[in-house]
């Protein structure tokens, strides 16, 4: 039985069940949680003989780091192979005031954006909590001295699509690591019916919608897969979660040079916003050379093109923020390592 991914009470129950007092589970998940134990062996407050027992049935299953990319900006990306062979990406992210860990939730995506390098292979299956789990308290023994006080749900895939398996590993994240819903993100292209459902949770996490389009055209060429839904029904959906949680919508916004970076669509974007409480997350386009593979080039906005439809938005009205780009040298768009690896194994390489 895998440990990882359950939490204090289910620990407990399972110890009295094997005969053991059910102070036993909240060692183990002090042990799994606040101090990274990857083995039984290693947890000292625990009888050898039930260590040596726990190691015989019952299992600690961490990813193995396939790869690890360095970036000169201090983020890391790990490329972490799942028990089944499955492929995933997690950024570990310094800022000057916070560090924040990228976690996926799913190998591979089906939302087929058109821009991203994590859609390329496909859908492949969702991942378990511990999985998720399993990247932040990688994360968190790779790099010790920097604990982790964000987690953003921007990974490989669509966390909504994934939605139990994800509000559980929340649970985890607060319960038992300690860290602020408040600190949570959780990224969606727009699944209307997740998007309420996870508004009807009523947790203080922040809901960030891929929005990359003000208007329905556009967003169906960008997201083949969002066809059936209006950019109209995301924004009452982004509304309907701002009513039930009190917490303020972020639209990312991935700015492609000559596609969707005009004055007219940041008008139009800025009107979306009008009135309620949102933000606008502007986010440069990182180059993406498997994009290609798809059928479709895109390239970075024009510096000076971006910083008008920036102008535009908050001459408007909208609150707007710029992400700074990370780990560009090392691959740092979601997709682009497990794309590149997963060439060099197609071409004989590793």
């Amino acid at each position: 039985m895998q440990l990882l991914g359950q939490n204090t009470a289910e620990l407990e129950s399972l110890f009295q069940q094997m005969g053991q007092p059910s102070y036993r589970g909240r060692q183990v998940a002090r042990w799994i949680y606040q101090r990274g134990a990857d083995s039984f062996i290693s947890m000292s407050d625990l009888g050898k003989n039930l260590r040596q027992s726990l190691e015989q049935t019952h299992q600690l299953q961490f990813p193995a780091i396939a790869n690890e990319a360095r970036s000169r900006d201090g983020s890391i990306k790990y490329l972490l192979e799942m028990q089944d062979g499955e492929r995933i990406e997690t950024v570990f992210l310094p800022y000057e005031n916070r560090v924040s860990v990228c976690v996926s939730s799913q190998a591979g995506c089906a939302m087929g954006c058109k821009f991203c390098a994590t859609g390329i292979g496909g859908f492949r299956r969702n991942l378990s909590a511990a999985e998720i789990i399993s990247q932040v308290l990688l994360a968190v023994r790779h790099t010790p001295e920097k604990c982790p006080s964000h987690i953003v749900f921007m990974g490989m895939g669509e966390p909504l699509l994934n939605l139990r398996e994800v509000l559980k590993t929340i649970h985890l994240m607060h319960d038992e690591m300690g860290i602020s819903m408040r600190h949570i993100t959780v990224s969606t292209v727009g699944v209307l019916d997740a998007m309420r459902r996870l508004a009807d949770e009523k947790l203080p996490v922040t809901l960030a919608v891929s929005l990359h389009a003000p208007d329905d055209d556009l967003r169906k060429r960008l997201i083949p897969t969002s066809a059936k839904n209006s950019v109209r029904d995301i924004v009452d959906a982004a509304k309907y979660y701002v009513e039930q949680t009190g917490r303020r919508v972020s639209f990312e916004y991935v700015v492609l040079g000559g596609v969707n970076d005009d004055v007219a669509r940041a008008t139009q974007l800025a009107a979306l916003c009008r009135g309620w409480p949102c933000h606008v997350n502007l986010i440069p386009w990182n180059n993406v050379p498997e994009a290609s593979l798809q059928g479709t080039e895109f390239h970075a906005p024009d510096r000076d093109q971006l910083a008008r439809f920036r102008e535009t938005l908050e001459k408007r009205g909208a609150t707007v923020t710029q992400r700074v780009q990370r780990g560009a040298d090392v691959a740092g768009a979601c997709g682009q390592l497990r794309a590149q690896k997963q060439e060099l194994i197609q071409i004989g390489g590793a």
